[in-house]
């Protein structure tokens, strides 16, 4: 199998819920139309902090400040493999616009096992599970 793509990806924090967004149709089935936490690739010259905040922008026009490293995972797809450096983040309060996804919902920790999620964000779900965050 080919080296991992080395992904970025944002728990968007705002009034104690976690923002997760919904991908549409993608060349994969099995990641069609699952939850994420945003984010995407890292290019060549980003760190992961500018990667990250540089997607957050793209994709739902959410300017962010990144409070925390939660680690880092590895995870295997049946066509790629992708590394996923996730980072606890606020967001600037401005209504997020979907450029790229089909919908968002804002669900607090314990909530977020009711979605259908994309098989590499189910290890932050469940880290997230037994957190909560500030109202």
């Amino acid at each position: 199998m080919t080296e991992p793509i080395k992904v970025v990806a944002g728990v968007v924090i705002r009034n104690g819920r976690i923002l997760c967004v919904q991908k549409g149709q993608t060349k994969f089935e099995y990641t069609s139309f699952k939850f994420e936490f945003p984010g995407g690739k890292v290019h060549a010259t980003e760190t992961f902090e500018e990667a990250l905040q540089r997607e957050l922008k793209e994709e739902l026009d959410l300017n962010v400040e990144i409070l925390q490293d939660l680690g880092t995972l590895t995870h295997h797809y049946p066509d790629l493999s992708v590394t996923l450096h996730v980072f606890l983040c606020k967001d600037d309060k401005n209504e997020p616009v979907l450029k790229e996804h089909v919908s968002l919902r804002w669900l607090f920790s314990k909530e977020l096992e009711s979605l259908e999620w994309a098989e590499a964000d189910l290890t932050v779900v469940k880290i997230l599970q037994g957190m909560t965050f500030e109202k």
